[in-house]
């Protein structure tokens, strides 16, 4: 009819459906050729009983996938209508769009009831302004009863879920045998392999149980039992070796492990420090953004750092690189330059410098004046500092290659000194992942001894007198207490020395006291960075101000003894008595040396008295 409104594919399939079943003569009436009755709007399967001028609706009916029961229309393996739909709804919807198209092809009669809510409002709409029709409504009716009856099946299998997940919450430890079993899986790599997602839930039920201890633990068992267990299976999923498992669960509470251990798993942001020598942070990030990198300031903390999320050209090959507009770094890299706070036209020492980023940003913030001695023991890695330093354009930087150890008796007298320490490398285990399993114990006290020895020798290249320094930065890029804490108190007891605030604004204090050790409390000025909480490798940084030159005389005289020699008195029972003989000798030596010429009168007398007996 004129003047009614276009209709959608719906409405002319629902219009056909209705002109079909009056042309077949009242509803329920059996269809000629056989078939079964055919209930209101249901499409036959023949082309019998139908005039030509009907002939064209066939094709559509046949393509529509509305499997009801007399329906024998075959879908392919993969879900699909057989060949020939794709060109019956295009004779149907020769005007439609291709959206229409794809919305009723391959839609199920049960997909067809579940209607979105964008197009429950639409139909909303069309009943008030009175458009559709009765049966357009009575389908309507039908389609929200059953999503209303799924709706409610749904329903009622979430509520069976989670009385599953209930029942299954209670944590119960494994058998002894269930135990071996695993154990013999892990050690023989034979068989099935371990189910990590067992062990991921296990891990969270027993962290569940270790937090309410008295209330979910199984009557008869030790808490010892579940953090063997829990130990055990962390070691399993994250694959790291028992002793620094035992090393990071004393120095991380429970829940604050997990976090730590699956933030190794994932890599840190990809950064970039600005060159301030060659351009402007603003300037950089516009060229770099104009090149396709998607980038952002690095934090407000930092003026030269930018974030890279991703870029289409590779980052360490662009112009600006070559051209020493700006060096990839770490942000945790940044932070002992910014506590160092290096002033113009200082004398500033880098005792171990390789790669190179952090004695460019010192001749940064110095603005190329002063003089900076950058040294490293490896030969090998000072071909990178001098290439970073030729390309940044710094001016004011000499290298050098020597033993960290013998600094003092080469080149003293420096305002400030960096102390970059080799070290086990816990903090950055997203970086070099060997180390979950490479490190044990001779390895950490290693490192310990060799970063107090070049903690000595920094603190002995500083010039306590300087005007304007007297400070040196002590930083490892490790989370273990032997190699932070232990070796910053040993320092602390050995120069005169004092911690002082690092001058960052966040950052975890250092700990003052840990497991049966006792600290100085001025460790609390002392600053640790985790990867789970800032985002960064994990990093520590002391900073330290020398107050005197002269070196403590009781520690003088122990400084060969330093590490070498147990804490028993032995050395000092041996001298103890050669002192006292010594001091024995001295005081008869001194009696006699008072008294001669008493002595002497006297033999003469004797002497004196012989002779007239002799006469």
């Amino acid at each position: 009819e004129t003047g009614r409104k276009k209709l959608s594919s719906r409405g002319r399939k629902r219009a056909a459906k209705r002109r079909l079943g009056a042309a077949s003569g009242p509803a329920g009436r059996k269809a000629p050729g056989g078939g079964r009755e055919l209930a209101a709007g249901q499409t036959p399967h023949c082309q019998s009983g139908f005039s030509d001028s009907n002939a064209k609706w066939l094709t559509p009916a046949k393509a529509k996938k509305n499997l009801s029961k007399g329906n024998n229309v075959e879908l392919s393996s993969d879900g699909e209508v057989e060949e020939g739909s794709w060109e019956m709804e295009e004779e149907e919807d020769e005007d439609g769009s291709s959206e229409e198209m794809v919305d009723d092809y391959g839609a199920s009669s049960s997909e067809e009831e579940e209607l979105l809510p964008i197009e429950k409002a639409a139909l909303k709409q069309k009943s008030d302004r009175g458009d559709l029709s009765e049966d357009d409504s009575e389908e309507e009716e039908v389609a929200e009863k059953a999503g209303r009856q799924k709706m409610g099946q749904k329903e009622e299998e979430s509520t069976d879920l989670q009385l599953n997940l209930d029942i299954d919450e209670q944590f119960k430890l494994p058998t002894n045998e269930q135990i071996e079993k695993e154990n013999i899986l892990f050690i023989c790599d034979i068989s099935e392999p371990l189910d990590l997602h067992i062990i991921h839930q296990r891990i969270k039920g027993n962290m569940e149980v270790l937090q309410d201890f008295r209330v979910k633990r199984e009557e008869g068992r030790a808490r010892q039992e579940y953090l063997a267990l829990l130990r055990k299976d962390m070691a399993a999923y994250y694959s790291y070796s028992d002793f620094l498992l035992k090393k990071l669960m004393d120095i991380f509470p429970l829940p604050e492990l997990i976090n730590f251990l699956e933030a190794n798993e994932v890599p840190r942001p990809v950064t970039i420090r600005t060159n301030t020598l060659k351009t402007r942070r603003r300037d950089l990030a516009q060229a770099l953004i104009n090149r396709g990198v998607n980038l952002d300031p690095l934090g407000k903390w930092s003026k030269t750092g930018l974030v890279i999320y991703d870029s289409s050209v590779p980052i360490g090959a662009t112009p600006e690189y070559l051209a020493g507009h700006y060096m990839l770094q770490g942000a945790s890299s940044l932070l002992p330059v910014m506590a160092l706070a290096p002033q113009e036209n200082e004398r500033i020492l880098d005792m171990c410098c390789a790669p190179g980023g952090k004695t460019s940003y010192i001749a940064q913030l110095m603005k190329n004046t002063g003089m900076i001695l950058a040294n490293d023991s490896n030969a090998e890695r000072l071909r990178s500092v001098v290439g970073n330093l030729h390309r940044l354009g710094v001016t004011n930087a000499v290298v050098s290659n020597c033993d960290g150890r013998q600094f003092p008796k080469v080149l003293g007298g420096f305002d400030r000194v960096l102390l970059d320490a080799p070290c086990s490398g816990t903090g950055v285990i997203s970086k070099d992942p060997a180390v979950k399993t490479n490190k044990d114990e001779k390895d950490i006290l290693r490192c310990a001894h060799l970063q107090k020895e070049l903690l000595l020798s920094a603190i002995d290249s500083v010039n306590a007198a300087s005007e304007t320094g007297g400070y040196i930065v002590y930083c490892t890029c490790s989370i273990t207490v032997e190699e932070n804490e232990w070796v910053v108190d040993y320092a602390l007891k050995k120069r005169n020395v004092r911690l002082v605030a690092t001058g960052l604004d966040f950052g975890k204090e250092g700990f003052t006291r840990f497991k049966d050790r006792r600290f100085h409390p001025s460790l609390k000025s002392t600053r640790r960075f985790y990867p789970h909480t800032h985002n960064m490798d994990g990093f520590f940084i002391a900073k330290f101000k020398k107050f005197s030159n002269a070196i403590p005389k009781a520690q003088k005289d122990e400084e060969p003894a330093v590490e070498a020699a147990s804490p028993s008195t032995g050395p000092e029972t041996t001298l103890e008595p050669q002192l006292k003989k010594k001091k024995l000798e001295g005081s008869k030596i001194a009696q006699e040396q008072k008294q001669p010429q008493p002595a002497l009168k006297k033999r003469h007398s004797l002497q004196g008295q012989r002779r007239p007996l002799k006469a």
